[in-house]
């Protein structure tokens, strides 16, 4: 089994959630008392949040690629941002840490392919609904579209984020916010919406009755990780 570093921290509350798909998976495939070969470097996610305020993406990268460098240095061979919004940096993150990166949005593309979905909805932070990185990835490298909801819904999926998932609580008025959003893409013509925010399956599970089918992006991110650590077909 190959070792695998992951930038974790942001939050807290969903690197706990990746960190359980990940032994959970290498317990499902390798079976008895198998679990993952993971280095963690949790971060202070006080500061990147802050770095995200103050649009400070070069800061946050360059904190996160120290730390994916000291993952490389404690013998990590691959690693992991355990944050869809922090991919926004992760081409720098990769340069600076010497590590092979497994990219979010790829797997949830590839994930989205086999299904057959070509047009998908959004619900994320506002710099990942609102910002050009995901949308421009899962266009220009895979062929699909994304849409997002209405600026008023956007600003509440991204309050209950950092005001609510990020700090353990799960409100049923929030499920249901976020379910009628799911509608409304529905309507815009979404085929599947990504939860492309790793703390939002703390909300709604991807087996959570919708109006579209849900792909939970940390859970794909944890498949396809453990596919490499087995030596799958997964690449980085």
């Amino acid at each position: 089994m190959k070792t695998l570093g992951i930038l974790g921290g942001m939050s807290w509350e969903s690197t706990a959630l990746l960190y359980q798909h990940l032994n959970r998976e290498v317990a499902a495939r390798l079976g008895g008392l198998s679990s993952a070969d993971l280095l963690l470097r949790s971060v202070n996610f006080a500061e990147i949040e802050a770095l995200q305020r103050a649009g400070d993406w070069a800061g946050a990268a360059r904190q996160l690629g120290a730390a994916g460098a000291g993952l490389k240095a404690a013998g990590a061979q691959a690693l992991l941002i355990a944050t869809n919004t922090m991919h926004k940096v992760a081409d720098e993150v990769e340069a600076l840490s010497g590590l092979p990166l497994i990219h979010i949005v790829d797997v949830t593309a590839q994930a989205l392919q086999a299904a057959g979905v070509q047009r998908v909805g959004l619900l994320a932070t506002r710099y990942t609904m609102e910002e050009d990185f995901y949308a421009m990835r899962m266009r220009n490298r895979h062929g699909i579209e994304t849409l997002t909801p209405a600026p008023a819904q956007r600003l509440e999926v991204h309050r209950i984020i950092f005001e609510e998932l990020c700090r353990g609580q799960i409100r049923a008025e929030s499920r249901a916010i976020y379910l009628q959003a799911v509608q409304d893409l529905a309507e815009a013509g979404a085929q599947a919406v990504i939860l492309a925010c790793t703390e939002i399956a703390l909300l709604l599970a991807p087996e959570t009755p919708a109006a579209l089918p849900l792909f939970d992006s940390t859970r794909l991110h944890a498949q396809a990780a453990v596919a490499w650590m087995l030596g799958g077909t997964t690449t980085v």
